[in-house]
């Protein structure tokens, strides 16, 4: 295996992709910059939402502004083009109007918000780092926007049970740095990092790159405070593992969307940090040669393996085409980037060695590189973690984040590959191996009915048809609101809609979304 020969190929990608990790009011402003702000067209104009009229909400006039400004002094937004990194999300492909932004500070002042929205019935847009790719965090019509980006401060950290508390708005790579300077990681690790919030990762689930290793949230979270519709602080906040007293209440906000609840404090269990960081970046010539290194590396790595991600030739093409980067290995038709983490480098590298020695033997390992030290590990990690940047440089991106099946999941891209001939730029297919997440990416010059009606509802037909789920990591937002049936029964969407229905009864929360659209 030639590492520092194929490392070679990796200089200068640094500067690049982190050019690619600008925050998303910076990736909007350019945009607008770019193309022009009167070429934005609203979401509620796309044909495939103009059906969703507006709710019977209040509307905000010069009475609430008068009244918000008396919350949160100098903490209003209300001119257009103050807004516009809350208004749009950074793909640029779901923007609304909104009415004004507030930015609280504590859970006091966010319950007094909320209490004021309810008691005016105005819908309100609850937002994180706004780094979602469904729709779901961005208005659709004149929704009020609450941004968490100010309640921003760790609250405490326990140095013996790794138990952390924080504020919603602390950002998620903020938070892991405070971590490692204390001998702990955050089990949560997304490309979206320098931006998104951990408020927001909580409300929506996310899942990331290392779910394989340290779980989801729904396991690493400890406790949680949300605000509900009314302004009821409901206070979870938990430093114990063990918590078995009534209901878990905290279940019910995690990936809910913001449509139970507004997450303002969040308790997470981080574990240590690992002493040793391995990562490997492998050659495959079939998506057969993929399964057989993902059997491998359980089966030789065990618990120290925390990450196996793919991507296939055309996502890497497409890095290269539209960011100049360049691939480490030769051209194949998949690649798999595995990652360690244990506590003893040399046993580790050891293990990771063996291992694809004995894949390369075999045939299933065409080639590879091993990072030499921490730097060759980000830059390997900054090639998978650049794909959804370089998507967004074709113009207009038609994601879909589904869990499948194995033996299934790439037959998917397949399919879709020949559907889309002709109409599409790009057709790729990448993901977490390890969770069986597959993040298929179809792209276009400009938005297209034509081919979104050959992509849906047929990729969620094909999913539902083998088992999996629409909707893996990135919720069902304003996306997949009325796909919910693909994944769950009538009689559990039943159920969610009587929790929204008893916890929102006005329905302001994040209305047109997740469960109801109204």
């Amino acid at each position: 295996m030639a590492a520092s020969a194929s490392y070679r190929a990796l200089q200068g990608l640094r500067t690049m992709a982190m050019a690619c990790r600008r925050p998303v009011q910076q990736h909007v402003q350019q945009r607008l910059i770019k193309r022009g702000a009167s070429a934005v067209t609203f979401t509620r104009e796309r044909q495939k939402y103009s059906h969703i009229e507006r709710g019977d909400f209040g509307t905000v006039g010069a009475a609430e502004i008068e009244a918000f400004e008396a919350m949160l002094p100098g903490r209003v937004l209300k001119d257009e083009d103050e807004m516009v990194s809350y208004t749009e999300d950074w793909l640029g492909q779901y923007r609304g109007p909104g009415s004004v932004v507030l930015k609280p500070k504590t859970t006091e002042e966010a319950s007094e918000i909320l209490k004021f929205c309810h008691a005016n019935t105005l819908a309100v847009n609850l937002q994180g780092g706004n780094t979602g790719l469904v729709g779901g965090s961005v208005p659709l019509h004149d929704e009020v926007i609450i941004s968490t980006s100010l309640m921003n401060n760790v609250i405490s950290f326990d140095d013996i049970s790794g138990i952390l508390m924080c504020e919603a708005g602390c950002i998620l790579e903020v938070l892991d740095r405070y971590l490692e300077d204390r001998g702990f990681i955050m089990p949560l690790d997304l490309g979206a990092k320098g931006t998104c919030q951990i408020g927001g990762n909580v409300s929506t689930n996310a899942g990331g790159v290392r779910l394989l290793r340290y779980g989801s949230l729904h396991g690493t979270v400890l406790g949680l405070e949300a605000v509900l519709a009314d302004g009821t602080v409901v206070n979870t906040l938990s430093g114990c593992r063990k918590d078995n007293t009534g209901y878990d209440l905290k279940q019910m906000f995690i990936g809910a969307e913001g449509s139970l609840g507004l997450i303002t404090k969040v308790s997470i269990q981080a574990p240590p940090r690992p002493q040793a960081v391995n990562v490997a970046f492998l050659g495959a010539n079939t998506y057969e040669d993929v399964l057989n290194i993902f059997k491998a590396s359980k089966r030789s790595l065990g618990e120290i393996l925390s990450a196996c991600e793919f991507l296939d030739l055309e996502s890497m093409q497409l890095t290269s085409e539209n960011l100049g980067l360049t691939c480490p290995l030769g051209d194949y038709p998949f690649y798999v980037l595995l990652e360690t983490h244990g506590s003893n480098d040399g046993h580790d590298e050891e293990k990771l060695q063996a291992c694809l020695e004995d894949g390369m033997e075999q045939g299933f390992i065409a080639d590879g590189t091993i990072a030499q030290d921490r730097t060759q590990v980000n830059d390997l990690w900054l090639i998978r973690e650049s794909i959804t940047s370089a998507l967004k440089e074709d113009g207009e991106v038609y994601k879909y984040d589904v869990s499948l099946p194995l033996p299934q999941l790439y037959e998917l891209v397949e399919t879709m590959r020949e559907r889309t001939e002709g109409l599409a730029v790009h057709c790729c297919g990448y993901g977490h191996l390890g969770d069986g997440n597959l993040h298929l990416n179809i792209t276009s010059k400009e938005y297209d009915e034509d081919l979104l009606a050959i992509i849906e509802p047929y990729v969620y037909d094909f999913t539902a048809g083998v088992g999996g789920s629409i909707s893996a990591e990135h919720g069902l937002g304003l996306m997949k609101v009325n796909h919910i049936h693909y994944s769950k029964s009538p009689e559990a969407v039943a159920v969610m809609r009587q929790i929204k229905s008893a916890l929102d009864p006005k329905g302001i929360l994040n209305p047109y979304k997740t469960v109801c659209a109204n």
